[in-house]
């Protein structure tokens, strides 16, 4: 499967339990026999970050080189750029207020149909990076002020995506 194969949406829900959440995502993944990946969006540097951790996670289990049992995590992983579980799940969801992209790998309408009974689709802007969605990117990654200084803060995302595909390296 390709990144490209995939419906991403903007999609915000409260989540009370969890794990009730999680498993519901988890059924109706199956009876649609799809993948859906939610990254927290305010640990995402826009659609292309999404893309670009979505392309890696298939690939790697296209060739044979996840290092994660499920493409969910694997696309967690990479969205982190990092191979630590821990450090991955941090983009996933969470207790309460979410606001995600939504991942239906490969689309299925009839499965974000679904999925609307758990949340609802969202036309905010997320491509903009405030200053402390900057501030947050640079700490999760490890991008410094002196880096940032050197591309410009417009460029903030391509040095995110750098460290997405630099996973691929540390494997």
């Amino acid at each position: 499967m390709k990144a490209e194969e995939c419906t991403v949406v903007q999609y915000r829900t409260v989540i009370e339990d969890l794990g009730a959440f999680l498993t519901e995502i988890r059924d109706i993944a199956a009876r649609h026999e799809i993948h859906i990946i939610l990254f927290n969006a305010s640990n995402m540097a826009g659609m292309a970050h999404v893309r670009s951790a979505l392309g890696h996670a298939f690939r790697s289990f296209s060739t044979g080189s996840a290092i994660s049992n499920s493409v969910e995590m694997e696309a967690f992983l990479y969205a982190s750029g990092s191979r630590q579980c821990q450090v991955g799940v941090r983009f996933g969801v969470h207790a309460g207020l979410n606001d995600t992209y939504l991942c239906i790998c490969p689309s299925s309408p009839d499965a974000l149909e679904e999925l609307l009974n758990l949340g609802e689709l969202c036309d905010e802007d997320w491509e903009s990076l405030s200053p402390e969605k900057i501030h947050r990117l640079m700490e999760l990654f490890g991008i410094t002020s002196e880096e940032l200084a050197v591309v410009g803060p417009l460029r903030l995302t391509e040095l995110v995506l750098e460290r997405v595909a630099l996973l691929e390296v540390y494997r």
